[in-house]
């Protein structure tokens, strides 16, 4: 298998879901800058003649009290095992794999203190998929993600569970499978391990793959609804959207007609004069949310080429500072725009489902020949109604709460990990959104008699592999989760 090297290298969310199909080691360089920052330090602490912040002191509110030296392995442990008060629903495992990914870069730019056998170690989970089990619930986004981040590193001591070849077990029992010994935790290693935005940027990063992934095949599915409802070419010209010019406006009108390009359904003659905005509007909607999402991976590249741990050494500078590069603001507030962004999405398509049923437009009622015997695609319509709500209510802030934490040192945090957690839940209603959507529309296109384009008559081709054509009522949560599967699968 191609091995992937860390290094000082950028990295772009593109290159971050084509390293998960690798294996990866730290370059040269990278280990060099880590043996050069952990020799630093060490030299640091026997010269230093005042506490250091989490290095030779309490952390958060007891950033007051020294530690000797003699304790200062047993510090970073006890912070680790303390800290590891995660709960609720397990992360997802793919997510864990880009915690641990994420982790070691972040590590790997020689400003953390680590040991290198430290950084190999999460290197040798990554590789043989020996995943921590992490909770979604305990992090509010500052002071990083420290509860889901402890049981990240649980496992380097021996401690916690992981998802190991399908099974979940003790860490003890996998390290001793893989003849590996537990870390010793030197000073700084604890503190770096869970200070930083990994868990954040996790599902940052997952958020953005699925919705740009999604916003495209909304464009497509849409072209198709259009193309069932008998809809208008003209609001997809190019001239309508240069004299407006928002980038991603044009991208979907050029992506809708390209769709269409060549069908027979959307060249004929229209008794109408327009669409309803769920057809007419789709470049301006889900442009704008092309746009949010642009945006939004531009904040989330920045994150995961940094360093988010606190203190943060320079040795060349000869400075340790601690400051608050933990502080997920950034991080928050784009999630909650993306939720914003992914939401309208689905909450347009709902829109365009129950216009497709409506029995307008030559389409028979409820999209079935013998409406009334059958109930046909009526409730579908149903299903994506309160999924389209639960986006809404999932949309409200969380950026802008906070509530103090360690007797007021820290107070003011992001909740950045509950807008992470909630903009997924919403990534995942639009997939099953779009599913309904493209089950309705499938079923639409065959009361035409033109054809549609080559690109959208192969496309219900490859759906019709999963899903056939609906001639009278029968049990559609399979086919709403064969639906769904498809989605998954482009």
């Amino acid at each position: 298998m191609e091995i992937h090297h860390i290094s000082k290298e950028r990295l772009t969310i593109d290159i971050v879901a084509g390293i998960l199909n690798k294996k990866i080691a730290l370059s040269e360089e990278v280990k060099e800058l880590v043996v050069k920052c952990r020799k630093y330090l060490d030299e640091k602490i026997k010269t230093h003649k005042y506490p250091i912040y989490g290095i030779n002191t309490g952390f958060g509110s007891l950033c007051n009290t020294s530690i000797s030296n003699d304790d200062l392995g047993a510090l970073q442990k006890n912070l680790v095992m303390s800290h590891a008060c995660g709960i609720g629903d397990e992360v997802p495992q793919d997510i864990v794999k880009l915690m641990l990914l994420l982790k070691i870069q972040g590590l790997s730019y020689g400003h953390s203190g680590v040991q290198l056998v430290t950084i190999e170690r999460l290197v040798g989970f990554y590789n043989n998929d020996v995943l921590p089990v992490i909770y979604q619930q305990g992090s509010l986004g500052a002071s990083g993600d420290l509860a889901p981040l402890a049981h990240l590193a649980l496992p380097l001591i021996g401690m916690g569970e992981v998802y190991y070849k399908g099974q979940k077990r003790s860490s003890e029992d996998v390290l001793n499978e893989l003849d590996w010994q537990p870390i010793e935790l030197q000073s700084k290693e604890g503190l770096a391990l869970l200070n930083g935005t990994q868990f954040m940027s996790a599902y940052g990063v997952w958020n953005l793959l699925q919705a740009t992934k999604l916003s495209n095949l909304a464009d497509k599915i849409g072209a198709l609804s259009l193309e069932a409802f008998d809809g208008r070419i003209e609001p997809f010209d190019d001239d309508v959207h240069y004299v407006r010019s928002h980038s991603g406006q044009l991208q979907t009108a050029r992506n809708i007609k390209s769709y269409l390009a060549g069908s027979e359904i959307v060249a004929r003659k229209k008794e109408h004069v327009q669409d309803p905005y769920s057809f007419r509007c789709m470049p301006q909607v889900h442009g704008a949310s092309k746009d949010a999402i642009a945006y939004i991976t531009s904040v989330f590249e920045t994150e995961i080429n940094s360093v988010t741990d606190n203190p943060t050494i320079f040795p060349d500078e000869d400075k340790i500072i601690s400051a608050g590069n933990f502080h997920g603001q950034p991080l928050a507030i784009s999630f909650d725009f993306l939720a914003i962004a992914v939401a309208e999405l689905g909450s347009i398509s709902e829109r365009r489902v129950y216009k497709l049923i409506a029995g307008e437009r030559g389409l028979p009622a409820f999209l079935v020949a013998n409406p009334g015997l059958n109930s046909g695609f009526m409730i579908p319509q149903y299903t994506a109604a309160p999924i389209a709500s639960q986006n809404k209510h999932l949309c409200a802030p969380a950026s802008v709460d906070t509530i103090d934490s360690s007797q007021g040192q820290e107070d003011h945090v992001s909740m950045g990990a509950n807008a992470a957690t909630k903009c997924y839940k919403v990534v995942e209603n639009l997939e099953k959104l779009l599913a309904i959507e493209l089950l309705n529309a499938a079923q639409a296109i065959e009361f035409r008699e033109e054809n549609t384009s080559e690109v959208l008559s192969q496309f219900v081709a490859d759906y019709r592999k999963s899903i056939s054509f609906v001639k009278d009522d029968r049990y559609l949560h399979e086919d709403i989760k064969k639906s769904v599967e498809f989605i998954k699968s482009i």
